[in-house]
């Protein structure tokens, strides 16, 4: 694997330099095969950086309707809800940028729980022309994490964390008292870059744990990273990088 830590001075130049390593990541991949695949983030974190690829210079730099567009995990709730993480992406960047409506899969939460993690599978298997027991690879999946060192919708000692088969589940999340769909180590592993944003400092310690402290995926979700045979990248602004004992460069090693 390939893991590299990249610290910006703020938000806004993470978000940037986010923007530029998506863009570039999927261009080449297009250029290869003639089509990319993205899992998109929630959460507040990638508003910003969503904002950044509608507008010049990133607008320009990739064939978007070229690109197929998933969600490594949704809330259930419907998709014009003020919390649905399909909403931001279309409000954002889906809507702006010239995307047709069939490359845009969004989860089906109407459906339920069960029901839309299944049929989010199938799609997934459809658009990458896989059978059972095979793992699509998608381009890059971009991910934030939380102050509890979740990654999409893996949070700590949560079923979906020991899945060894299915790519989506719906997960239960006792903390939260409700259900959220997300893909699965099973598919994270089998990804070919990965892009983790993570801003302010209020994630600091958490970023220290997950990049510097022993593995314990239970724990801090987001150690799962470690073992991903792609490209991993960490973004961080100072804020959320100011407990780490590194600069920018290779990913520390754990203690």
């Amino acid at each position: 694997m390939s893991c590299r830590l990249e610290i910006l001075r703020d938000e806004r130049l993470a978000a940037e330099r986010a923007a530029h390593i998506l863009t570039e990541t999927l261009a080449a991949a297009i250029q290869k095969r003639g089509w990319a695949s993205i899992a998109l983030a929630g959460g507040r974190t990638p508003r910003l950086l969503y904002e950044l690829l509608a507008q010049p210079p990133f607008r320009d730099a990739v064939a978007w309707e070229q690109i197929e567009w998933f969600w490594g995990d949704e809330r259930m709730v419907p998709p014009d809800h003020d919390e649905s993480n399909y909403r931001l992406a279309a409000e954002t960047l889906l809507t702006v940028l010239p995307i047709p409506a069939y490359r845009i899969h969004r989860v089906l939460t109407e459906l339920g729980p069960e029901q839309a993690a299944a049929a989010y599978e199938a799609t997934m298997r459809a658009v990458f022309d896989v059978s059972e027991g095979e793992v699509p690879h998608f381009d890059l999946i971009l991910l934030g994490m939380g102050q509890d060192g979740h990654i999409a919708s893996l949070f700590p000692h949560t079923p979906a964390l020991q899945e060894t088969r299915r790519l989506v589940v719906a997960n239960p999340v006792p903390a939260l008292s409700t259900t959220r769909i997300t893909i699965t180590p099973v598919l994270l592993q089998a990804a070919r870059s990965v892009l983790v944003l993570v801003t302010g400092s209020e994630k600091a310690q958490t970023v220290r744990r997950a990049l510097e402290d022993r593995l314990a995926p239970l724990d801090i979700p987001a150690h799962l990273l470690a073992t991903v045979p792609g490209e991993v990248t960490w973004i961080l602004d100072q804020a959320a990088a100011s407990l780490l004992s590194v600069e920018s460069g290779p990913c520390p090693e754990r203690q």
